[in-house]
């Protein structure tokens, strides 16, 4: 079983920056693909970025690419999510999946576990 822990979310005017965490208990985190969703009020959830498992290749919405980055530290068993360059339309709860030996094409119906999510709210 692992549990995931997202954490760093806030408010933050337009332009801003915030780094997202996302904590995995349990073990085997290293076999873990991660990715970030999020979802605004009265939308679908909607893939923001994910990293692979082993040699930790990315894969970004076109949405964010260029203001957002993801990486892991697997000696932390975490994963973060840098937000540079908010904008409004980022506003909405972001959360954590883990997909074990999972696509970096991370398939949020093939996750196996998922964060409690935490409020971004970008301000213009």
């Amino acid at each position: 079983q692992v549990q995931l822990v997202e954490s760093g979310g806030g408010l933050v005017q337009a332009g801003g920056s915030l780094r997202l965490s996302c904590a995995a208990s349990g073990r085997a985190f290293s076999s873990y693909a991660m990715g970030w969703f999020r979802q605004a009020d009265g939308k679908e959830r909607e893939f923001v970025a994910a990293i692979s498992w082993g040699i930790g290749t990315t894969n970004y919405a076109d949405s964010v690419k260029g203001r957002f980055t993801i990486s892991r530290d697997n000696a932390k068993n975490t994963v973060y999510l840098q937000m540079n360059s908010l904008k409004p339309e980022d506003t909405a709860v972001y959360y954590c999946a883990a997909d074990q030996y999972g696509s970096v094409y991370l398939d949020p119906n093939e996750a196996d576990y998922w964060g409690q999510g935490t409020q971004v709210t970008v301000s213009s």
